[in-house]
């Protein structure tokens, strides 16, 4: 094993002891992120004799223990929320039916995600589009619509949510097991009947007024977080003979330094350096793990200023490794489509 791979194999190995759930710790985060929720949506309804915009405060800042939620639930799809198989699977439901995320379909393909983080041979499942400058520069005009439409600022994040909650979240995949439908299904028709009942309680109006803007900002910042800790200039990637579970995790996986409020409405998940080298650590020992292991704290950092700039990171450069916009390869398109048509003519001539 060279020296690099054991530096490696020994950093994964250091991160082992915080490899367990402490239920103090779970239950205390519970009781301080969904009673609130649901205290802030209740304020946010009697704010409605008030202020429309008083109203919409209250949506917002519910928006965020949303987000909070997630986390939780995003520990049960890993186990490592409790210690007990059944009590991760039990909360996993109770807040995919409040984020409307299924459990069993989420868990397996986010599992998926990171097993697969970084390896452009293995793209395409739980992760953000990546086309890298030679695919873009060889896929047809469509293809290159269909792609800058997707990578678009209004596009993923202002229909992302909505396409989210209401498309993928509902819709199974073609090689789902009976297990997984079930449960796509059952969250999806929890979802209906506690939407219904708040409905027949309140009134069609006010339920949109207010749970409206808490999912579309929700699913906004979630998308955001998501994109931004993936989608860094120097980010990770690389094919699957070349590439590495614990690199993709270090350096495929930005360290995102948030102000302590916003880090803690997002469960420290900020710190996606650590949680991608091990997926068992609860997100209320991610700031410890890093603060103590002094290998991650080499990972990419990035603030809420630098992170602005990853809105224009569209295409990656297998050749620098690193990310480009679109606007640094707008030279190479000519050549392509010149190619392309050399291309055509010659096989409309060899079918002649």
């Amino acid at each position: 094993m060279s020296t690099q791979k054991q530096k490696l194999a020994q950093l994964r190995k250091s991160i082992a002891p915080f490899e367990k759930s402490d239920v103090k710790s779970s239950i205390k985060q519970i009781i301080n992120t969904i009673p609130p929720f649901f205290l802030l949506w209740f304020l946010a309804y009697q704010s409605l004799a008030v202020s429309m915009w008083l109203t919409f405060a209250f949506a917002v800042v519910a928006s965020g223990f949303v987000v909070r939620i997630f986390i939780i639930f995003h520990d049960c799809c890993h186990g490592s929320f409790f210690k007990n198989k059944k009590a991760n699977q039990i909360l996993g439901n109770i807040t995919g039916v409040i984020t409307m995320f299924p459990f069993e379909k989420w868990k397996r393909e986010h599992s998926i995600h990171h097993a697969t983080s970084g390896n452009l041979d293995k793209r395409g499942t739980g992760d953000i589009w990546v086309m890298t400058v030679e695919e873009y520069v060889a896929a047809s005009f469509k293809e290159r619509l269909q792609y800058r439409l997707y990578r678009n600022p209004l596009v993923m994040f202002g229909l992302g949510p909505l396409f989210l909650f209401f498309i993928t979240n509902r819709i199974n995949r073609s090689d789902a097991r009976k297990k997984e439908r079930i449960n796509t299904h059952a969250i999806t028709i929890s979802v209906v009947a506690l939407y219904s009942l708040i409905i027949w309680m309140i009134g069609w109006q006010a339920f949109l007024l207010i749970q409206a803007p808490i999912l579309f900002v929700s699913g906004m910042l979630g998308i955001w977080l998501f994109y931004v800790q993936h989608q860094f200039e120097d980010s990770y990637f690389e094919d699957e003979t070349e590439w590495d579970y614990v690199k993709a995790a270090v350096d495929g996986s930005s360290y995102y330094k948030l102000p302590k409020i916003l880090q803690w409405v997002t469960g420290n998940i900020g710190y996606h350096h650590v949680h991608h080298l091990s997926p068992r650590v609860p997100n209320y020992k991610l700031e410890e793990v890093h603060e103590t292991t002094i290998p991650l704290q080499k990972a990419t950092t990035i603030t809420m200023g630098t992170s602005l700039e990853s809105i224009r990171f569209r295409l990656y450069d297998e050749s620098k490794k690193t990310f480009v916009s679109f606007k640094e390869v707008k030279h190479l398109l000519p050549k392509a489509k010149e190619k392309l048509e050399i291309k055509n003519r010659r096989a409309s001539l060899q079918g002649k």
